[in-house]
This record gives structure tokens, C-alpha cells and sequence, in this order.
């Protein structure tokens, strides 16, 4: 019996799983509405973590990176589903229904949404394309991902600020933000992108805060993690390299060694 089962329909998403895992990092480029049906999860967004139970609505603002880690009720399975939000679909509602941001939106970037009979119709509605009795096509799609989107304009007025805004990310605070997600691993431009430079400004400015490379702050930053970790917290080797953001667990062990002198399994 397979560990992980998820059967993706365009923009929707139905995700099942029979032992806790750990989803790793994620990118979400386009806001996500999502639904537990059964089980629960934690995500972490920068420094807050944020816990969501069975029957729990939530939002997420794009342009973010959230790690996830999900888990199954006692004997049963972890089930959620969730619908991305492309610009395309809102840009096409804004113009239709003169939709527009008002303000910039100052709120949190991922929110528990409270129950709300519309929700709960929505979800129902897509039972019957999850449960493996029909199939979606992209046409039925859209026409979903638009309902949802007046729906939680009903919903949640307050969403109008976020869904509408076409901006990209602006300048932001560089130090900050590294300090609250330099355990991501993404590639220099999307850290560039998300903080609101272009890769040479990024780098530019990235050296006059911390007088070295992107690169070798986010090494050295990840393996002092690591060294505390195993040293201090008695983690084994094979889980902190994931934790502090390497993805290849030889590179991990390699680099470890050429700063510490030992391997890292050395330290337990």
C-alpha cells in the first residue's frame, strides 16, 4: 500500500496519507485555499508556526515559502484538499465584476478562515471528484476556482486586498527576512524575488549587510543549525541536514566535515 496518494486535477488538489510525513519546503506562487478533512498539520511560515485540525478552512498568500509536516488521526488518514488561485482567473473577475484593491493589505499572509455554510457547500460540491467517482475537467475547473473566489469575497470581505493585488513583491527588509528563512532552500533568485531585488541588487546588497557571498552566509548560517542540533539536542546526522536546509545529505555530510574537522554522525 503506497505511503503518499495524490490525484491532482488541474488546479485542484486531493492529498491522502497513511503515515505522518514530513512534505518538506514549499513555494506557493499563487494563493491557496485548502481543507482538512481528516488529520491534522502544521505549517511554518517564517517564524510562526500555524496548527490546523480536521474540518479547518485556511489561506495562504502566494509568493511565500512554508514548510508542512502532516498527520494522520489514529488508524486512519490524513486527507486534505486544496485549490490554487492563478492570476489569470482573478485578473478576468476584476475585470467582469469591477473587483479591485482598495489598500494594501497589512494582515497576516496565512489565515484560519472561520466555518461558514458556503465553505462547507463548496467542499461537499467536490466530493464527488475526489472520491474517485468522476472526473474534472479543466473547463469544471475554472468554474470552480471562480465560485470559490466569490465565495470568500463573501465570506471574507477583508480578502479583497490580497486577491486583487497584481503588485510584485516590493523592497523589503533583506536582513530580516534572510534571518526567518535562510533554512529554505531555493535558489539565490527567489530569495532575490521574494525580498523584492533583481539577483545583482540582491547579492549587492546582501554583501554591504554581511560582508561575504549569499552563498557562503547560508552555508556557513545552516551547518552552525546542524552542529547545535546533533551536538546539543543529540539529532541524528540523517535528520538535520533536511532541517537546516540541505537537500543532498552527502553534500550535507562533506561540507559538515571540511568546516568541523568530523563527520557529523561523529558527534552522537
Amino acid at each position: 500500500m503506497p505511503v503518499t496518494q495524490e490525484n491532482e486535477m488541474s488546479q485542484i488538489l486531493y492529498s491522502c496519507f497513511v503515515r505522518k510525513t514530513t512534505e518538506g519546503e514549499h513555494f506557493i506562487p499563487q494563493h491557496v485555499f485548502s481543507y482538512t478533512l481528516s488529520g491534522s498539520s502544521e505549517t511554518f511560515v517564517g517564524n510562526k508556526t500555524y496548527v490546523f485540525k480536521d474540518g479547518d478552512f485556511r489561506f495562504f498568500r502566494k509568493n511565500q515559502l512554508a514548510r508542512f509536516i502532516k498527520t494522520p488521526p489514529s488508524g486512519g488518514e490524513y486527507k486534505s484538499i486544496s485549490l490554487s488561485i492563478d492570476e489569470e482567473t482573478l485578473r478576468s473577475i476584476s475585470s467582469e465584476h469591477k473587483l479591485h484593491m482598495d489598500e494594501p493589505y497589512t494582515g497576516e499572509n496565512t489565515l484560519y478562515l472561520k466555518p461558514h455554510p458556503l465553505l462547507q457547500n463548496f467542499i461537499n460540491s467536490l466530493k464527488p471528484y475526489i472520491n474517485g467517482s468522476g472526473e474534472i475537467n479543466k473547463a469544471i475547473t475554472n468554474i470552480k476556482v471562480k465560485e470559490l473566489i466569490m465565495i470568500l469575497m463573501q465570506t471574507n470581505p477583508a480578502l479583497k486586498n490580497v486577491l486583487f493585488d497584481f503588485s510584485e513583491p516590493g523592497k523589503i527588509d533583506l536582513e530580516a527576512y534572510m534571518n526567518e528563512h535562510y533554512k529554505f532552500n531555493v535558489p539565490l533568485s527567489r530569495f532575490a524575488y521574494l525580498t523584492g531585488r533583481s539577483l545583482a541588487t540582491f547579492k549587492r546588497d546582501f554583501e554591504k549587510i554581511y560582508h561575504t557571498t549569499p552563498s557562503r552566509w547560508l552555508q556557513h548560517k545552516r551547518l552552525n543549525d546542524a552542529y547545535y542540533l546533533i551536538k546539543e539536542k543529540g539529532w541524528r546526522s540523517s535528520d538535520v541536514y533536511l532541517e537546516v536546509g540541505f537537500k543532498d545529505f552527502s553534500h550535507f555530510s562533506f561540507a559538515f566535515r571540511k568546516v568541523y574537522g568530523v563527520a557529523p554522525s561523529s558527534l552522537n
